[in-house]
């Protein structure tokens, strides 16, 4: 009998990610990426011209992590490094030609693997599921953009007068 944890929706939302992630590793490893290298190719290949340390946050990693995997990205060939224009301490990285030819061949794979996992879903079952989701997302982004703002200093000043 299951028990009440495998019920709860954070844990089967956070289940369902990782399995996915999972899956999906299992399937583009062919392709000679692991799992942070397939990330920075795909947040690159959304937002080209990240600097390191926005690569850093986007993938949540520190940013030595993220200097030594796009040091590893560029010894292959997949990305580049370049200078900007405003400011020649930082350099924007670029997804390569070859990069980009990888990035195609994972989207077909990313695409299956969805897919697969929703198989058992009526295309009703398929659409009403991404609906809620994409109000859950909605809604958590709006958590997320409050809980920054309450966490600014001037708001911490606000919240500390208030209990005085």
């Amino acid at each position: 009998m299951p028990s009440d944890d495998e019920k709860y929706i954070g844990y089967l939302i956070a289940d369902v990610a990782r399995l996915l992630r999972t899956v999906f590793d299992r399937r583009v490893r062919r392709l000679g990426l692991t799992r942070a290298q397939w990330l920075a190719l795909t947040r690159l290949n959304r937002r080209p011209g990240l600097s390191q340390s926005e690569v850093a946050d986007m993938l949540e990693i520190e940013k030595a992590t993220a200097c030594r995997l796009i040091d590893r990205l560029e010894s292959k060939r997949w990305i580049e490094r370049r200078p900007d224009k405003k400011d020649r301490r930082i350099k924007r990285i670029h997804l390569t030609a070859r990069a980009i030819r990888v990035h195609a061949s994972i989207w077909p794979v990313a695409e299956k693997t969805v897919d697969d996992a929703l198989s058992d879903l009526s295309p009703d079952e398929r659409r009403q599921f991404t609906d809620l989701m994409a109000r859950v997302k909605g809604k958590l982004q709006a958590l997320a953009e409050s809980d920054l703002a309450a966490a600014t200093p001037e708001a911490q000043s606000e919240n500390e007068a208030r209990v005085l």
